[in-house]
């Protein structure tokens, strides 16, 4: 079906599109015949006015775009909260669209979003993401757009992250201590930042205890619990096997936990096992999961608050920066010594 719009119905006319638009909204400046006319000729053209379009002052939408891969986790759930309590506060709505991990659909979410007229786009990668191509389009419309958790050096935008280095560093040192010197690291596709940030602090902690970095014992795979046991299996095969493992997200620190049960490794006495996880059901595992917990809604709240100030305040918003929000360790009965769990 043809869309027709404001231009049409004026040119049907042969008269001025602001006049159109006013008898459209009832202005008293048009007189009532000229608003008949408007109104049937809308009507015959089956004319649909643009939601978005009417919300319009000047040329600001009022409405910001938030891209995601999956609402479906926790911490992405956690960074929309804060996202939508900020903007709310600020008088503008959220349209959340999800890249399901998929490139594809992230840069059909992006044209969704430039379609729409957002006043600016708060983004965070998907896993299959490398080129930023589609994403410099947008930087050189002037559309502002600020990266969180998932971003890309490739783009001059303010980043909002967690400190994945220092968690990472404090995972795996917490690991060293309790007495673990084999530690697989299972983690998400190599090109990603937080996977290189996490890979980082995993290899600076083994350093600086005088261990050595073993690339066999590091894994890298997607997002589904089911491709982890394979991983386990070869992992327990080598002529080392690891005594813990950190994983690098939630489904890879579920998929880990139940590979593990499922094999009869007994946590901690066999392996330990942490998670970069936000999981809220982390302390009702069975054993109750240690885990590097991120500030979710504070990245999703500063990520708002440093987009909303490019809209507004233009060049004179704050400067382009990484804002790097620490994360917290928290250690419970997946990784303590058998001395510790019996204490409890």
């Amino acid at each position: 079906m043809e869309t027709y719009t404001i231009k049409d119905i004026a040119r049907e006319l042969g008269i001025s599109t602001s006049t159109v638009s006013r008898a459209l909204r009832g202005s008293y400046e048009i007189n009532p015949e000229t608003k008949r006319l408007v109104m049937e000729c809308a009507e015959r053209l089956n004319y649909r006015p643009n939601p978005i379009a009417l919300s319009l002052k000047g040329s600001a939408s009022r409405a910001i775009g938030v891209i995601l891969p999956q609402i479906a986790n926790y911490f992405f759930s956690q960074a929309i909260n804060g996202i939508e309590a900020i903007a709310y506060n600020r008088g503008y709505h959220v349209i959340i669209f999800q890249s399901q991990e998929s490139y594809e659909r992230e840069v059909a979410n992006v044209q969704q979003s430039m379609s729409r007229k957002v006043d600016g786009l708060l983004m965070s990668l998907s896993s299959e993401t490398s080129d930023v191509a589609h994403l410099q389009e947008v930087l050189d419309k002037n559309v502002p757009l600020v990266l969180f958790d998932r971003v890309s050096a490739d783009l001059n935008v303010t980043k909002v992250v967690a400190d994945n280095f220092g968690g990472a560093f404090a995972a795996t040192e917490h690991l060293i201590q309790s007495g673990r010197r084999r530690i697989a690291h299972l983690t998400i596709q190599p090109w990603l930042s937080i996977t290189q940030e996490r890979l980082a602090g995993y290899r600076a902690a083994l350093e600086k205890h005088g261990l050595e970095f073993d690339e066999s014992l590091i894994r890298y795979g997607t997002f589904g619990p089911d491709e982890v046991g394979p991983m386990v299996d070869e992992l327990m095969r080598h002529s080392a096997p690891p005594d813990a493992f950190f994983t690098a997200s939630d489904r890879l620190a579920v998929g880990c936990l139940q590979a593990l049960r499922q094999r009869n490794l007994h946590i901690p006495e066999d392996v330990s096992l942490i998670g970069f996880t936000n999981l809220n059901v982390a302390d009702f595992l069975a054993p109750p999961l240690s885990t590097v917990v991120q500030p979710a809604t504070e990245i999703g709240q500063v990520a708002a608050e440093r987009l909303i100030d490019q809209i507004e305040r233009k060049h004179r918003a704050l400067p382009i920066e990484t804002v790097k929000i620490p994360t917290e360790l928290i250690v419970r009965s997946s990784t303590m010594t058998s001395s510790e769990v019996v204490k409890l």
